[in-house]
C-alpha cells in the first residue's frame, strides 16, 4: 500500500468512526453479514481482529463481544490448528439475511397496495402488537399500524382498512422520521461525501474495515425506516442522497473474498 493510499484510508476510518460509539458486536453482525453470510464461510479470529482494531477497537472488546454473539446464537466459534474460526450460525444466517434485501437495495420501489389496522383497547391492541411483527407493517401510534399489500383476513378485532390514497401530515412525517433518525443520516451522509473515493492499493482487509462500517452505519439507518412514498419523507430527510452516495463507495470497494482476507499480507 502506498503512502498516499494510506492516508486516505486514515483519514476515511477517521470520518466513520467519529460518527457515534461504535457497539462491537453491532459491527460484528454488519461484518459477517456483509463479508461471510453464506454457509460454510468462516473467518479466522486473527483476521477479524485486522478487519476491526483500526476502528479503534482493541482486541479485548472483540473477544467480549463474539462471546455475547455465541451466548445469543449469532455465532459459533471453533479451532483450525492453533487459530479460532467464527461463522454465523444457522440463526445468524436467517437473521442477516432477513434485513439483506433492505440493506442492500439500490433503488426500493414503495409498494402501490396499502392499508391501516387500528385497535380498540384490550384484545385488540395484542393482535396488533403480534401483527407488527411482520415486516410489512409500521407502527403509527399504540393503536394503529399502516401496513403493504393487500388487506389480511382474519383479524376480526381490528378494523382494517384498504387505503387509495395517501395523505400525509407533518405529524406523521415526524413519527415515521423521528429527528434523531433524520440527523444520524444527514451526519452520516456527510462524513461520506468527505471520503475521497478508494484508490487502488489498499489492502482486502482495509476494504473489508472501510466496507465494514459503510455498511454498518447505513445498516443502522436502512432498518429504522420503511421502504415508504417520498411524500412520506419530511423535506430535511436525506436518505436517497445517503443510499447513492453509500453504494458509490460500495461499488470502489469491491467485497474481497475470504481467502484474499486470509492471505498473509506481501512483502
Amino acid at each position: 500500500m502506498t503512502a498516499l493510499s494510506s492516508q486516505t484510508f486514515e483519514a476515511s476510518i477517521a470520518q466513520l468512526t467519529d460518527l457515534q460509539n461504535l457497539r462491537v458486536w453491532s459491527i460484528i453482525v454488519s461484518l459477517f453479514g456483509d463479508l461471510a453470510q453464506i454457509p460454510g464461510d468462516q473467518i479466522s479470529g486473527t483476521t477479524l481482529t485486522q478487519i476491526i482494531t483500526p476502528m479503534g477497537i482493541k482486541p479485548e472488546a472483540i473477544r467480549v463481544a463474539l462471546h455475547r454473539l455465541r451466548k445469543d446464537g449469532w455465532i459459533e466459534s471453533t479451532r483450525s490448528g492453533r487459530a479460532s474460526v467464527h461463522y454465523l450460525t444457522e440463526f445468524g444466517r436467517k437473521q442477516s439475511t432477513a434485513v439483506t434485501p433492505r440493506i442492500y437495495a439500490r433503488t426500493p420501489q414503495p409498494p402501490e397496495l396499502w392499508h391501516l389496522l387500528i385497535a380498540e383497547d384490550g384484545s385488540g391492541q395484542t393482535v396488533l402488537e403480534e401483527t407488527l411483527l411482520l415486516p410489512q407493517y409500521t407502527q403509527v401510534n399504540r393503536r394503529t399500524a399502516l401496513g403493504y399489500g393487500p388487506a389480511p383476513k382474519g383479524l376480526d378485532d381490528l378494523f382494517v382498512a384498504s387505503v387509495s390514497d395517501l395523505s400525509v401530515p407533518g405529524w406523521l412525517q415526524a413519527r415515521l422520521f423521528p429527528q434523531d433518525l433524520v440527523e444520524a443520516c444527514q451526519s452520516l451522509l456527510e462524513a461520506l461525501n468527505n471520503i475521497a473515493l478508494p484508490e487502488p492499493g489498499l489492502a482486502p482487509v482495509q476494504v473489508a474495515t472501510l466496507r465494514t462500517l459503510i455498511v454498518h452505519h447505513w445498516r443502522r439507518i436502512a432498518l429504522r425506516h420503511p421502504v415508504l412514498p417520498v411524500s412520506f419523507a419530511p423535506d430535511a430527510w436525506a436518505g436517497e442522497a445517503c443510499r447513492a452516495r453509500v453504494f458509490q463507495l460500495l461499488d470502489r470497494l469491491p467485497q474481497p473474498q475470504l481467502q484474499a482476507l486470509e492471505s498473509p499480507p506481501s512483502a
